[in-house]
């Protein structure tokens, strides 16, 4: 269903994974913006007509279990190589990275990353942070970093939008984007309407 329209603008097909995590936060986002159809998908078949895919936070070794049960990573994996922009959040972050220097298992391992899971600490050691963004106007973007994930190394093709204390906490990659930290929580829609307009400019070419 089209939750938010303007005529001006190509609809846009953006698909929240909804095996576990912070999903509905995600899709009230998505839901405040023009022009976005929002979708949930579980299994293969639900990613056909999606012009993007957002992977929420949650548990990333669950969520990486589940999707292969499922039948989905490599169809995921594949329609990403292929061009589909993909946003990771926090676990969904963990899930793109190419290396993870705690878990091996079940990820996608798309994005020329290395994190460490759980890198700031446990839930209890969660903050709240303010800096400006690279491309998100407006002014500084609220951070919100619950058992967050570290990056410890970006590629040479990696582009750094956000840094705090001197580390990565944002960066994108030809379409594929991730943020240890949750926009989804902050009450602020500016990192979601970016990311539907590079889906959009994406979906053009």
């Amino acid at each position: 269903m089209i939750l938010a329209t303007d005529p001006s603008l190509a609809i846009i097909r953006i698909g929240v994974l909804s095996l576990q995590g912070g999903v509905e936060e995600h899709l009230q986002m998505l839901r405040a913006l023009p022009a976005v159809e929002v979708r949930t998908f579980t299994r293969p078949s639900e990613l056909a007509g999606l012009d993007a895919v957002i992977l929420p936070g949650g548990e990333s070794t669950a969520i990486g279990k589940l999707a292969v049960e499922n039948g989905l990573m490599d169809a995921l994996r594949s329609r990403i190589i292929e061009g589909m922009p993909v946003w990771g959040t926090c676990a969904g972050m963990i899930l793109l990275a190419r290396e993870i220097r705690n878990d091996k298992r079940r990820h996608l391992a798309v994005m020329d990353i290395t994190v460490d899971r759980n890198g700031y600490g446990a839930q209890l050691e969660s903050f709240v942070s303010k800096i400006p963004i690279d491309g998100i106007e407006g002014g500084p973007f609220p951070l919100v970093f619950i058992r967050a994930p570290r990056i410890l190394v970006v590629g040479p093709g990696v582009r750094v939008m956000a840094s705090l204390n001197g580390e990565p906490i944002a960066c994108v990659q030809d379409a594929m984007v991730a943020t240890a930290f949750h926009p989804e929580l902050s009450g602020d829609t500016r990192f979601h309407r970016w990311f539907v307009e590079l889906a959009r400019t994406s979906n053009r070419g």
